[in-house]
């Protein structure tokens, strides 16, 4: 199993980057996938999840209405659309991997994370 994300680094506020998450080695539109983060000094954060079929999406509400995740399962991909990124975003972001169809419980798989730092 690999997951492999590719961010964007430095952002201004109210920047809308795109993070991408490519994974390999299981069968991807079976397994649910999530943006978790963890902010400097802070402990991990759950941020969006989606679920195998893409059908389900679930987001913590800081995000809600500027954040938007999305999958292609064609392409085994999963991407965080950030729109108005704000100061309190930055972090490091995680993709990773459930054990099922559906984003509950703790991940199975974690990317090494991509940095998002905003700051102006």
């Amino acid at each position: 199993v690999q997951v492999v994300e590719s961010g964007v680094g430095l952002m201004q506020p109210g920047e809308s980057p795109r993070l991408s998450c490519a994974a390999s080695g299981f069968p991807f539109s079976t397994f649910a996938m999530s943006w978790v983060r963890q902010a400097p000094g802070k402990g991990l954060e759950w941020v969006s999840g989606i679920s195998g079929d893409g059908m389900n999406v679930d987001y913590i509400d800081s995000v809600k209405g500027r954040f938007t995740i999305s999958r292609d399962n064609a392409k085994n991909t999963v991407s965080l659309q950030m729109n108005s990124l704000k100061l309190e975003d930055t972090a490091l972001y995680y993709c990773t991997r459930y054990g099922s169809g559906w984003y509950h419980g703790s991940p199975l798989d974690w990317g090494q994370g991509t940095q998002v730092t905003v700051a102006s």
